[in-house]
């Protein structure tokens, strides 16, 4: 079963609807036509859950690594976000604590976290257990990267751990590339093409998910099934359809896109979209080279959590938003206590699965929205598999390539993130000289 995408409530008009369809026929024959055009495309990652060669080398290099007690990954961004967001919705954030191999994520250079990290790193050596570092940049030279994988590595080698151990996942030919093959250290490169943000079904994230023992395969299939439905004509097309909803809302003063998850697990997507959308669509110029200020601001919402902080805001506020409302169906079953001294407290929940309970929160929000006149669209998973978590993030990068398209920007570079990167560079020059 694949996932469900319903635009009842999103409150756009038909004729708009087929305006923008019209629209966007150009670009959907482009991404047609990318299908067949490898790597050598800007669209390139749809390609990517179909190299079969780079999942086969994965699979071997994952199959080495057996008897992992911890991965260490050293990333920033689209360096790790997408395999948070993976690991966290197919084996749940608690992984750490249920099961081994166990996994961390050095991202900022934040002094505490890092010293955490190398406690937890030397006591798993000491014990004679396998701890592989993984370091990933696609262009080789960020900051926080680079200097976070120096310290692991110095404390890795010095507690006993092999080169042999550490991997360096980059562009082919980058300056870490080279520094990795001298040090004796296994690659895996980064498509040129494949932009952070775009990478989770590349090496980026497959390597490292397989380490943890997801089916990888299986994540890939449910991402190929899903590109061929977004490579169709809207509204069979549910990445499009999406991207006009977004496009029509942004043109009409909603620039804010809340992504409301009902499931703690998937908070990780919605930080994972949430750069793919902050990075895709918020320009200074447009295609034409326009200046334009261009974008919507993603926001991530929990639910039910986020309803005792927000709702408030969502209801009673400001008509800026557009909300997709996402939903997975449990298959494990946790009742409440027949506990009828408790009806008092809270009525009709006696004996019932957490599970009903939050389907009825799901609705009656919708209901709120819909009565409110606050538009909205629903994606609902059937299950937390890697196929349908594969199908997820394939139709929100292609929604996002779309979604470029129709507000006119280019939705695969970010020129402004390189001015933080610049700046910094050349503090760290001017201190230390």
């Amino acid at each position: 079963m694949t996932l469900t995408f319903s635009s009842t409530h999103a409150r756009v008009p038909k004729e708009e609807l087929a305006a923008l369809a019209q629209q966007l026929a150009p670009e959907i024959a482009r991404m047609r036509a990318a299908t067949q055009k490898g790597y050598e495309d800007e669209r390139a990652s749809i390609n990517l859950p179909f190299d079969t060669a780079m999942h086969d080398r994965i699979r071997e290099l994952a199959d080495q690594c057996e008897g992992t007690e911890l991965v260490i990954v050293v990333g920033i961004g689209g360096s790790n976000l997408g395999t948070i967001a993976v690991q966290e919705a197919v084996l749940g954030k608690l992984h750490n604590q249920l099961a081994s191999p166990r996994i961390l994520y050095a991202d900022t250079v934040d002094t505490r976290s890092m010293t955490h990290i190398l406690t937890i790193m030397k006591r798993t050596l000491e014990t004679q257990r396998r701890v592989i570092i993984i370091g990933i940049s696609k262009s080789g030279g960020t900051t926080e990267t680079i200097a976070n994988f120096e310290v692991l590595v110095e404390q890795h080698r010095a507690n006993g751990g092999r080169a042999s151990d550490v991997f360096v996942i980059t562009g082919e030919g980058s300056a870490f590339w080279h520094r990795a093959h001298e040090e004796g250290f296994c690659t895996l490169p980064i498509p040129a093409q494949v932009g952070g943000r775009y990478s989770v079904l590349s090496a980026v994230g497959l390597f490292p998910l397989a380490l943890l023992g997801i089916d990888t395969a299986q994540l890939l299939e449910g991402a190929r099934a899903m590109r061929d439905a977004c490579l169709q004509d809207p509204p069979e097309n549910p990445a499009a359809l999406s991207a006009m909803l977004l496009a029509y809302h942004a043109a009409h003063g909603r620039n804010i896109a809340d992504t409301f998850l009902f499931a703690t697990d998937f908070e990780s997507i919605g930080k994972w979209y949430r750069q793919l959308m902050g990075e895709s669509i918020g320009k200074e110029h447009n295609r034409e080279g326009e200046q334009v200020w261009n974008g919507m601001t993603p926001t991530v919402s929990i639910g039910s959590t986020d309803l005792h902080s927000m709702a408030q805001l969502y209801l009673g506020g400001p008509q800026d938003k557009f909300t997709t409302f996402i939903t997975v169906q449990d298959e494990a079953v946790v009742r409440v206590p027949k506990w009828e001294r408790y009806d008092a407290l809270v009525p009709h929940i006696q004996g019932r699965p957490l599970s009903e309970l939050m389907d009825a929160i799901v609705r009656g929000v919708q209901t709120a929205f819909e009565k409110f006149e606050r538009p909205f669209c629903t994606i609902s998973l059937p299950d937390r598999s890697a196929w349908n978590i594969g199908n997820l993030l394939q139709f929100k990068m292609m929604e996002m390539m779309y979604l470029g398209f129709l507000m006119h920007v280019n939705p695969f570079d970010q020129p402004a993130v390189e001015r933080y990167k610049v700046e910094t560079k050349r503090l760290l020059e001017e201190k230390q000289g």
